[in-house]
């Protein structure tokens, strides 16, 4: 399922939030989405378009000309001027910071792009907010991270306190901004994120459409039985991001680091099996491997699996379901995907339930 900026993925609410006592978000506006060619970013600018229209502006790099829409801005993350321009023209009192370069292997090719992406432009972030702000009324800012801040080495299950210790550069960059944000912006909030799981604008940016797009044209896909992620729904994320922006929906605003991640861990090799078997696809083309087969460059993490425990208790419920959110679509051995009996998969059926939370549209109540 490739959606378009012209014909974006549904965003159904959740009644979830509402129907828990928790009152509704209520987003301080206009708001800045950044790094919107990413799934996090991509899925949220579409979201709060939605939600509140003409009030909501998503900045893309210059070079990336495919991505063009209503609210999209080129706008480099190592562009202070331009960035300052933006804000002295909108004068955003939300910023959600989707933005950074995630390609794995590019980072640890050229550490500098990365540094300057990653990390520069978080601070060129800061500087327009400062500078644009008004003492009354702050700029409300929340900033994706990322689990790859671990090496994933021990079991899992990190908390925040958890020494950070990245493998690769794209780590390291995210951890340089962590710290950077946190020790400029003390006011901010940082989640920690896993993969998102939702479509991409250009239909092979997100890890279910890498996935998919090999057995789709018949290439078979090697993943890693031993690095594990604590993915989400995109669905959920929106969500989650909508709540920690709000002034009003918390009893105070949340500050510092939080990790958010779903409640199941899976292997990418597990990942795999989902889209290969939920998708309907020859499942002679899946091959896995431990990561000590994968080469050099870039270097492979572990278990980066997040406890969100801390997250839940700040905001007083779970805003994660688990993905794929049926246990039926989840592997219980390494041979599950060639098991198929009665099941029959499609595309269509994982462009249903594993870019969309089907209990969006079923309501909370639904059984999981």
């Amino acid at each position: 399922m490739h959606q378009s900026l012209a014909n974006p993925p549904p965003f159904p609410r959740s009644a979830e939030a509402t129907d828990s006592g928790i009152p509704a978000p209520c987003v301080p506006l206009p708001l800045l989405v950044t790094g919107i060619a990413g799934v996090a970013g991509y899925n949220a600018f579409h979201y709060f378009r939605d939600r509140y229209p003409g009030q909501v502006v998503g900045i893309r790099q210059r070079d990336n000309f495919r991505l063009v829409g209503e609210g999209v801005v080129a706008c480099d993350a190592e562009d202070p001027e331009r960035l300052a321009e933006l804000f002295a023209e909108h004068k955003f009192r939300a910023v959600l910071d989707c933005a950074g370069n995630c390609a794995l292997k590019a980072c640890e090719l050229d550490p500098d792009l990365a540094w300057r992406i990653n990390v520069e432009g978080v601070r060129n972030l800061i500087t327009a907010i400062r500078t644009a702000g008004r003492q009354d009324e702050p700029t409300r800012l929340v900033h994706l991270s990322i689990d790859l801040v671990y090496s994933g080495n021990g079991y899992g299950r990190h908390v925040e306190t958890d020494p950070t210790d990245p493998v690769t550069a794209y780590g390291k960059t995210m951890v340089a901004a962590e710290q950077l944000l946190l020790a400029e912006m003390p006011e901010a909030c940082v989640l920690r994120i896993s993969l998102p799981m939702g479509v991409s604008f250009n239909g092979h940016a997100g890890a279910i459409d890498w996935i998919q797009s090999r057995f789709a044209k018949g290439r078979k896909a090697t993943l890693y039985f031993d690095e594990f992620r604590t993915p989400t729904y995109t669905d959920c994320l929106n969500e989650l991001c909508e709540t920690v922006l709000s002034y009003e929906t918390l009893q105070e605003p949340l500050r510092g680091l939080f990790h958010a991640g779903a409640p199941h861990a899976l292997s990418l090799f597990e990942i795999a099996q989902v889209v290969n078997r939920v998708g309907g696809y020859d499942p002679d083309l899946l091959m896995g491997c431990p990561r000590l087969h994968a080469g050099p460059i870039p270097p492979r993490a572990g278990n980066v699996a997040m406890d969100s425990s801390k997250l839940v208790r700040a905001i007083g419920y779970q805003p994660f379901d688990p993905w794929p959110l049926d246990a039926e679509h989840r592997p219980t051995d390494r041979l599950w995907h060639y098991r198929r009996d009665s099941f029959v998969g499609s595309p269509e059926l994982l462009a249903e339930v594993l870019y969309e939370n089907t209990r969006r549209r079923r309501g909370p109540d639904s059984s999981r």
